[in-house]
């Protein structure tokens, strides 16, 4: 493959190993495994920790909120929310304010998960092989396309 040969070069630039978009879904399957491995010993999916997360630092949440929140339909977020809601780690009641909206809110129990999973993100690092400044970083670079994938700039 010659660089002067537009065909080649094109080709090259599809290939499967240089699309931004591989790279970023192999990356997050790497991370999803490892979340996995860590999450299951306390008895959490991914999607249950960040739900978790995002309504003991930001709720009571309506559920429409939430889903914004994580980036989850409310087809993908309904059921999840009521294995967590069976397993004790949320709560969810009628909005007093408007009865078509429901309420998300962590319960004791799962700020208790929470606290059991503190040094979690010290163990993602840690096997990410990141220093802190990569970590800092990396997150900075993530959110700037995340924002500019959004707002289509």
């Amino acid at each position: 493959m010659s660089p002067s040969n537009p065909t080649s070069a094109a080709a090259s630039t599809l290939s499967l190993e240089q699309q931004i978009c591989y790279a970023m879904h192999t990356t997050v399957r790497a991370f999803d495994a490892v979340y996995r491995e860590l999450l299951s010993e306390h008895g959490l999916s991914y999607p249950q920790y960040i739900a978790l997360m995002a309504v003991a630092e930001h709720g009571p949440l309506t559920v429409s909120r939430l889903g914004e929140h994580l980036r989850l339909d409310s087809g993908t977020l309904s059921p999840l929310l009521k294995r967590m809601e069976s397993a004790g780690l949320v709560e969810r009641v009628r909005d007093p304010e408007d009865e078509r909206r429901v309420l998300v809110s962590a319960t004791d129990g799962g700020h208790d998960r929470l606290a059991a999973l503190g040094d979690l993100p010290h163990q993602i690092a840690l096997r990410s092989g990141l220093s802190r400044q990569e970590l800092v970083d990396l997150h900075r670079t993530l959110r700037q396309v995340t924002e500019r994938l959004d707002t289509g700039v």
